[in-house]
């Protein structure tokens, strides 16, 4: 099976249609096809590819100018470097394979099945809970084996390994690997969506002057399949293809070969990838934050997390990178004017050490001027205040606690776990919250500094998000516990009220300067 001619890639087409494309297709029909049709893992792994062959095929773009310009021969120019390295995307046979070692060995008793490729499915000690076939031996189709090879090169959790010869040598690590490029602190990718694919894929592609701010003027290199390492000695092949721009984005962490029967494989270490805090190596599609260790304040990644949906950092997505592996979101960023509206998905996979947790994803429509500095600011306040309320909550259940105690205990009601209370409140209220996140980036895209975030829609969804979380995770259900609520409840609101009247003075205040230094300028 070859990749560039053979139909593998999910998609959505235009009309709604679900359909499987090649390669070659995914350029050639790319105003067709309005969007990919897979999971988060694979979206990433996908993404990097498309961009990784169109800006090859270019050689650039060069700078912000030729960015502008290269859509429209894009098709053509993909398709002819996709024919002219055809060979490299050979999925079996015996010469080059795509993103396997060539001359790979390792007694047939040691591979292993190739449902390890997928993190959804149980392997042997690898179970899972939604998958009861880790004991069997599965085969699977050419096509999903593309695609979960693509994505496990992407996101394969470090760990130990076996060991396999790669070229008469041994595979590097010594049975250890580290994290494949795009899973290093669960970071999260974002890239941003177009009406169709073809315009989705230009408008994520970087210049070779964004490129060499990050990578440095060395730095814009070639994909792995042009200059393939000969084995785990080949330094030169290595560095080109674990540090430079096209490189790294599709990338060889795993040595892999596949059975013909599609069953088993052999899996060993591949390239070692450096990551962001090692040598401040960032992806394309990262974003890159500033945060607190010790009292002292560096760069890192912004992490996905579970008890965290991704809007309450969707201000830090949307600052603009503006030098090398400075602070900000995606570098496609760039190519956008600060009055364009526009779609981002947010995404990947969560972590912990060499165990894949959840994948995670998220669509927003971000409008027009949100990308200005002073709008950021204002929906980080919405985010800040949210948290506060939250926290605010969290007060309430530990006076309620304390009110319960001082009373005689839970007397005239059922046994109340305090834990389990404060959890409760959390689980409703964000729940809550998450669904009228619109109202947040509507007020910060909008402000126009009459209306505070207090006395906005917004505000007004905290403070009755709070209020029905305390109602619903309170008990009252006898004499004590219904003092208690009294006391909890009655704290509660002051506090709120306090958050709320302060932040709504700090907006008069904020108003009153900006009126006075605008009549200064006028005078």
């Amino acid at each position: 099976m070859n990749l560039v001619s053979e139909s593998w890639i999910p998609v959505v087409m235009q009309d709604g249609a679900a359909l499987q494309v090649s390669l070659m297709d995914a350029f050639r029909r790319g105003e067709e096809i309005r969007d990919l049709a897979v999971r988060p893992d694979e979206r990433v792994a996908l993404m990097r590819l498309l961009i990784a062959v169109a800006q090859a095929a270019l050689d650039g773009p060069a700078d912000e100018e030729d960015w502008k310009e290269c859509k429209s021969r894009l098709p053509d120019v993909a398709c002819a470097y996709l024919e002219k390295w055809r060979a490299g995307f050979e999925l079996f046979g015996n010469g080059q394979r795509f993103l396997q070692v060539p001359e790979l060995e390792l007694p047939e008793e040691k591979w292993v099945p190739t449902s390890k490729l997928d993190f959804a499915l149980a392997t042997g000690n690898n179970p899972t809970l939604f998958d009861n076939g880790g004991g069997e031996e599965r085969r699977f189709g050419a096509e999903y084996l593309a695609l979960r090879l693509l994505a496990f090169q992407c996101f394969s959790p470090g760990g130990r390994i076996g060991v396999a010869f790669w070229g008469g040598s041994p595979t590097p690590g010594d049975g250890s690997s580290q994290h494949a490029p795009c899973l290093p602190g669960s970071m999260v990718h974002a890239y941003i969506r177009c009406a169709n694919l073809l315009e989705t894929v230009h408008v994520n592609l970087i210049s070779r002057r964004i490129a060499g701010l990050v990578y440095g003027p060395e730095g814009w290199g070639r994909p792995v399949w042009e200059r393939f390492p000969s084995g785990p000695d080949d330094r030169a092949a290595a560095e080109q293809a674990t540090q430079t721009y096209l490189g790294r984005l599709v990338p060889l962490s795993r040595a892999i070969r596949l059975g013909e029967d599609g069953r088993r494989m052999i899996l060993a270490n591949g390239l070692s990838y450096p990551s962001f805090d090692n040598r401040g190596l960032r992806e394309p599609e990262a974003t890159v934050v500033v945060r607190r260790r010790q009292g002292k304040e560096d760069h890192g990644l912004l992490p996905l997390r579970q008890e965290a949906a991704l809007w309450r950092e969707l201000h830090s997505m949307l600052v603009k990178c503006r030098a090398g592996s400075g602070v900000g979101g995606p570098l496609a960023l760039a190519n956008l004017d600060e009055d364009e509206g526009f779609d981002l998905w947010a995404g990947g996979m969560i972590a912990d050490q060499a165990k894949p947790i959840d994948l995670v994803e998220s669509v927003f429509h971000v409008p027009a001027g949100l990308l200005l500095d002073a709008r950021q600011r204002v929906y980080e306040k919405g985010v800040e205040l949210a948290s506060e309320i939250a926290g605010a909550l969290e007060k309430a259940a530990e006076a309620y606690v304390r009110a319960l105690s001082s009373d005689g205990g839970a007397a005239g009601g059922p046994a109340v776990s305090p834990a389990g209370m404060r959890q409760k409140m959390r689980f409703l209220y964000w729940s809550d919250v998450d669904l009228s996140v619109r109202d947040l980036i509507d007020y910060a895209a909008g402000a126009s500094g009459e209306t505070s975030l207090a006395e906005s829609r917004w505000g007004r969804t905290l403070r009755r998000a709070a209020l029905e979380a305390f109602e619903d995770a309170c008990p009252a259900e006898g004499v004590r516990q219904m003092r208690a609520h009294a006391v909890a409840q009655q704290e509660l609101l002051g506090r709120i009220t306090r958050l709320l009247s302060q932040e709504a003075g700090n907006h008069r205040e904020a108003r009153h300067d900006r009126i006075g230094q605008k009549s200064r300028a006028v005078a």
